[in-house]
């Protein structure tokens, strides 16, 4: 039996890592042997007055541990106990706080990409023979240069050249999709606290990366047509950072897109304070409605700014291939930094999409989407119109894969996550996305993995819920007596 957990809420340590500390402690000390049956979550829950939630990711914490073992049906085990040999892991290994964990569902709006129903497997298959049967496939098979496959890497400078974003000295890299961008740039330029100015909320991955790196985070706050530029300049002002990161289009997790006078502004604010300014264009080409507009970097004339891009959210994620254009010194660093990480780069992939790419048939898959994933934005758009209550509040963005909407107070989303969970249907709750600010009665929904049907019947039942509690808690804020003046 587990012995009594005694959890503060006043802590700032959250409370499934309270939960998960208290078990981890009862393992070692031999209160809980190796084969002992933990309590089920549900009835763990209503001893400790939590939600279902807090407990699965406290068992998730001890399961990534080895310390405990799920078995669907049975219910979760220790599988050690304690022990005096060996290393103490646990002490070795610095605690960090992970990403929470979404439970598989029906209907998931929880990821942020492209929908596999998309995928043109036939012509993707084509790029492939094509690549194997050339002259170059032995080449593309050896080692190559860190920077990336040269004939990729030239393909898209061209490309860079005609959209006015590619200067005279700039380079390009070639990554393992954004994510491995973000993390060559803090190797690079994050190393001693420096401070890290970015959108709020933003994406977790980002955060993760300069978290990790011992970055000081510093969130402005994100709206529906972006960054607010005034906070942002006395942010820069007084921070005086190394580093602003910027969505320009379609933010994750917001949606929300930078008009061409806040882009002209970003630029002025970041010249004023001498930061570097990294775009992230990862949805830049996912625009359903209206004019697409240039990057911050095209209206960049010093050439200072730090594209990224991605083939992930127009093509194949599967296949990890992103870039960074900037200043040639910068990115010969990244490089370097690059090649010390993982020696060279996947030839293979960047061949096959470039093949991909070079043949049309990017163009022509591209258009494919557009119209499709219009067809879910539209849709998206149309539900929470009819089945999200009146109090709620959502982006309304013209392209990209991802809607914010903000309930009234006091609905937490986190909180309602497992109860939409129970009906089949999942999203990503607001704090997952904080920066400064906890952004608990918020939540992203993804739509561009579900056809027009499963995101009318998910956001449906996700009105239906939200509606209830929110009934619920005003039909009790009615009903308790108001406070005695003294």
């Amino acid at each position: 039996m587990l012995p009594a957990a005694h959890l503060d809420p006043e802590s700032h340590t959250p409370l499934y890592r309270q939960l998960y500390a208290h078990v981890r402690d009862c393992i070692d000390s031999g209160l809980l042997r190796a084969g002992d049956r933990l309590p089920p979550t549900r009835d763990l829950a209503g001893q400790l007055g939590l939600n279902r939630t807090t407990i699965s990711a406290a068992w998730a914490l001890l399961e990534s541990e080895g310390l405990i073992r799920g078995h669907v049906g049975r219910g979760s085990f220790v599988t050690r106990g304690a022990r005096a040999e060996g290393l103490a892991w646990s002490a070795l290994l610095p605690e960090q706080e992970p990403r929470p964990a979404v439970a598989p569902a029906r209907i998931s709006f929880a990821a942020s990409r492209p929908s596999e129903l998309l995928f043109p497997t036939d012509a993707f298959r084509d790029s492939c023979e094509e690549v194997i049967r050339s002259e170059e496939a032995r080449v593309i098979l050896q080692l190559g240069s860190p920077a990336g496959y040269r004939p990729l890497r030239e393909f898209l400078l061209e490309r860079g050249r005609e959209e006015g974003i590619v200067g005279d000295n700039d380079d390009v890299l070639v990554t393992s999709g954004i994510q491995q961008a973000f993390d060559l740039l803090q190797r690079v330029l994050i190393s001693n606290g420096e401070t890290v100015v970015t959108e709020d909320p933003v994406y977790a991955g980002l955060t993760s990366v300069l978290r990790r790196a011992g970055a000081n985070l510093v969130g402005v706050p994100t709206g529906d047509d972006g960054i607010d530029l005034q906070a942002l300049e006395r942010v820069a002002a007084r921070e005086k950072p190394r580093l602003m990161v910027i969505t320009s289009n379609f933010q994750n997790p917001t949606g929300a897109t930078l008009n061409m006078e806040a882009r002209e502004r970003v630029l002025g604010i970041v010249r004023a304070c001498g930061a570097v300014l990294v775009e992230n264009d990862s949805y830049g080409d996912l625009v359903y409605e209206g004019a697409k507009l240039p990057t911050i970097r095209q209206l960049d004339d010093h050439g200072d700014t730090v594209l990224l891009r991605s083939f992930s959210k127009l093509a194949f994620p599967g296949l990890r291939t992103g870039w960074v254009i900037g200043p040639r010194l910068l990115l010969a660093r990244l490089t370097e930094a690059k090649q010390v990480s993982d020696l060279h780069t996947d030839q293979l992939s960047q061949a096959v999409l470039l093949r991909f790419a070079a043949s049309g048939r990017l163009a022509e898959h591209r258009e494919h989407v557009l119209r499709e994933c219009g067809r879910r934005l539209r849709a998206a758009i149309t539900a929470c119109e009819e089945f999200l209550p009146r109090d709620c509040s959502f982006t309304r963005p013209r392209g990209g894969m991802n809607l914010w909407i903000r309930l009234p107070q006091p609905l937490d989303a986190g909180e309602l996550l497992a109860r939409a969970e129970r009906e089949g249907v999942n999203y990503v709750p607001g704090r997952v996305f904080a920066v400064s600010r906890s952004h608990a009665g918020a939540l992203r929904l993804s739509f561009a993995q579900l056809t027009p049907e499963e995101i009318r019947a998910g956001i449906e039942i996700l009105g239906r819920i939200f509606g209830t509690e929110l009934q619920r808690v005003r039909r009790i804020e009615r009903l308790e007596p108001a406070q005695a003046l003294v």
